[in-house]
């Protein structure tokens, strides 16, 4: 009988737990291949241009998120004086969501799943390469792990391997891949853009086990610096910390005059678009010339769009827009920015809204908020998930137009310390200084 018959002899159960035993090992070796090709020695050239060279690694550069936008932020400022290459693992958009990317800075994609792109036979052994999930990323980075394939790994590993320079992953999954493949020729930085404890148990657990073995760690607050230590003890690498950058300061401001509130992002539950929603409903009745826009793209959204109908909010209160583009205008149009997160990192789009001189009212959730916003001097800040506060904090920057424009005019002020002018010379001197140690 052969090995084939013999199988096929077996109770369906036993097939099953056979083939994922067999599917287990072939993943494991060629896990292993790729760590092993992933370690070689760089070559002469690469070490030569070693100074230079910055590889920023994301999911999706076409996406939409702070992640993306504050990667793009960094590398267009490092392209000035750095060999910048953003390598993102998929692309699935002809345009970015996000707008253009800085001019000059080249963003690659491992798998460009666009239709027509690849033809032939590497487009047969593509499609079925992304059938399979990643055995790089690790699985307990659930946001970011369902991008992530066989296929892309096997990309990502042919760009690294045998070169050298700084690689920067920009969420766990990506951190924890680098200190897996070592990478002899590469300084490692791993960047962090929520606060440790929003992270899953799972997600923590890994980050204790295997971040040593990365050169740096880049954190947006304080407050987070002083968390990842206490986790990660005396195995702990340089822990840098790193805020958030708005890209330029807009010359158009704010029409603190328009009757309009605005908030935007991923249809999350992150987000608390629906404590916003909530809190929202005991404002508008007392200012129906008042609307909400809120846009936003994920999960969530229809679940919004139920709990706009069951509060009784029409459209002339309530407008639900899908996706998030062209914000800077969406921003001079309105007059009031809401964030309601139920955590953040470091929320970029705050800052963006403070830029653009808008009277921000926000959650005090960690982290973030608290780092930026001045209570009643350049925005108000409300304690985390309190909708009946919030609703006052709305009404008060409504109704008192004097705290509007004294809160917006001070958001710009603070928003200068947070451009890239102001703290893109602190990554400059990061890179230096651990290319000085490598050295």
């Amino acid at each position: 009988m052969s090995l084939t018959e013999s199988i096929s002899a077996l109770p369906r159960r036993a097939q099953r737990s056979l083939s994922a035993r067999a599917t287990r090992r072939v993943r494991q070796l060629v896990r292993a291949l790729l760590l092993r090709a992933a370690r070689a020695r760089p070559s002469r050239e690469a070490l030569a241009g070693a100074d230079r060279r910055v590889v920023i690694l994301l999911a999706s550069a076409w996406g939409m998120g702070g992640t993306i936008r504050a990667a793009l932020n960094l590398g267009g400022y490092l392209d000035a004086d750095h060999d910048v290459e953003v390598l993102s693992a998929h692309r699935r958009r002809q345009a970015p969501f996000m707008g253009e990317f800085p001019p000059g800075l080249a963003v690659t994609a491992l798998d460009d799943q666009r239709d027509g792109v690849q033809t032939g036979l590497g487009a047969r052994i593509a499609a079925w390469l992304r059938r399979y999930p990643s055995v790089l990323v690790d699985p307990a980075d659930e946001a970011g792990y369902p991008g992530f394939t066989i296929y892309s790994d096997i990309q990502l590993v042919g760009r690294l391997r045998g070169g050298a320079g700084v690689v920067i992953g920009t969420r766990p999954g990506l951190n924890l891949l680098l200190a897996d493949l070592r990478l002899p020729g590469w300084i490692k930085l791993g960047e962090e853009q929520m606060n440790l404890n929003s992270h899953s148990r799972g997600v923590r657990r890994e980050i204790a086990r295997r971040y040593e073995h990365l050169d740096v760690l880049a954190v947006l607050t304080e407050a987070d610096r002083q968390a990842y230590l206490q986790l990660l003890g005396d195995k702990a690498p340089r822990i840098a910390v790193m805020p958030n950058t708005v890209h330029t300061i807009p010359e158009e401001k704010s029409d603190l005059d328009a009757k309009l509130i605005l908030a935007a992002g991923r249809a999350t539950p992150q987000k608390g678009f629906d404590l916003l929603i909530r809190a929202w409903a005991k404002v508008a009745p007392e200012h129906p010339d008042w609307t909400l826009r809120l846009y936003c793209h994920g999960q969530s959204r229809p679940a919004l769009l139920e709990l706009k109908e069951q509060l009784g909010l029409g459209d002339e209160q309530l407008i639900v827009y899908l996706g998030a583009k062209k914000l800077p205008l969406r921003m001079q149009q309105s007059s009031i920015y809401a964030l309601s997160s139920r955590f953040e990192g470091f929320p970029l789009i705050l800052l963006e809204a403070m830029s653009a001189g808008m009277g921000v009212v926000a959650f005090d959730c960690p982290t973030g908020p608290s780092d930026v916003v001045d209570d009643h001097r350049n925005g108000l800040l409300v304690p985390p998930r309190d909708v009946d506060a919030f609703a006052a904090a709305l009404k008060e920057m409504i109704e008192d137009e004097g705290l509007r424009r004294r809160c917006a005019a001070a958001a710009i002020e603070t928003a200068h310390d947070y451009t890239m002018d102001a703290i893109g010379p602190r990554w400059a001197e990061l890179l230096t200084e651990l290319r000085a140690a490598r050295s």
